[in-house]
């Protein structure tokens, strides 16, 4: 992958039409889950439902600290576990658990309760102003991505794109899920930071994708504590065209 510009620029009519074409927020559940953890399969199912939804990104980001109990999670970066110790730091938490889900940047729900999460999933759906509107145009593996202030903004922002794969079985035979065979969805393979933005101007960045996976850029809050709250998510594995969320 490339980044190819990232700069300042007037308002883009692109982001002026993305205001007005924009539907609610995508909201992005990210689950902290392991293969090796026994209470983790009933929340990944749930994933599994909340990627049929419209305007849910769920993203199940596997950690390496289960591997021990004997069986290795292929998907387990040390750099999720790292993120999601971040979050707790910037919480103020100072324990890990999986499963875990942070809703939006914002809201932490240890284990999996459906009807907690869809009330929080609702909570960030009904906020009718956002302060940010985040616009994509995608041609061939070209992302153009556009990022324009509509309102008070966090003085330190994150532009990310993340890549995951969106479905994989995979059949245990050690560890605690000894004999399972479970589904995994929106597995994420990379959440890789493109550039840091103050939202004094617009934004405009140039980035080429390489490979099949589906991807996302997301803007987050971020502080020296940790990662704050999301403020806008896109998906970009869609048809050639511009992709709007704000």
């Amino acid at each position: 992958m490339a980044l190819a510009v990232a700069l300042p620029c007037a308002a883009p009519l692109a982001a002026q039409e993305a205001q007005s074409s924009a539907q609610k927020p995508l909201v992005v559940v990210e689950l902290f889950t392991s293969q090796g953890c026994s209470s983790c399969p009933p929340a990944d199912a749930m994933m599994a439902e909340l990627a049929t939804r419209e305007g849910v990104l769920p993203l199940s980001l596997h950690v390496d600290y289960w591997d021990y109990i004997g069986w290795r999670d292929h998907f387990a970066k040390p750099e999720f576990t790292k993120r999601q110790k971040a979050y707790a730091h910037a919480a103020g938490k100072r324990t890990i658990y999986t499963p875990q889900l942070i809703v939006q940047g914002a809201d932490h729900l240890v284990g999996a309760k459906p009807m907690r999460l869809a009330d929080l999933i609702m909570r960030h759906h009904d906020q009718t102003t956002a302060p940010v509107t985040l616009s994509v145009t995608q041609t061939g593996n070209r992302l153009m991505i556009t990022a324009m202030p509509m309102g008070a903004l966090p003085p330190n922002m994150r532009l990310q794109i993340v890549r995951f794969d969106p479905h994989e079985r995979v059949s245990i035979t050690r560890g605690e899920n000894a004999g399972r065979e479970v589904d995994y969805t929106n597995i994420v393979t990379e959440w890789r930071p493109l550039v840091d933005w103050n939202g004094q101007q617009p934004l405009a960045v140039a980035f080429d994708l390489d490979g099949p996976e589906s991807a996302a850029v997301v803007l987050q809050a971020a502080s020296p504590n940790g990662p704050g709250p999301i403020l806008a998510a896109v998906r970009t594995d869609a048809p050639n065209g511009q992709i709007a969320s704000q």
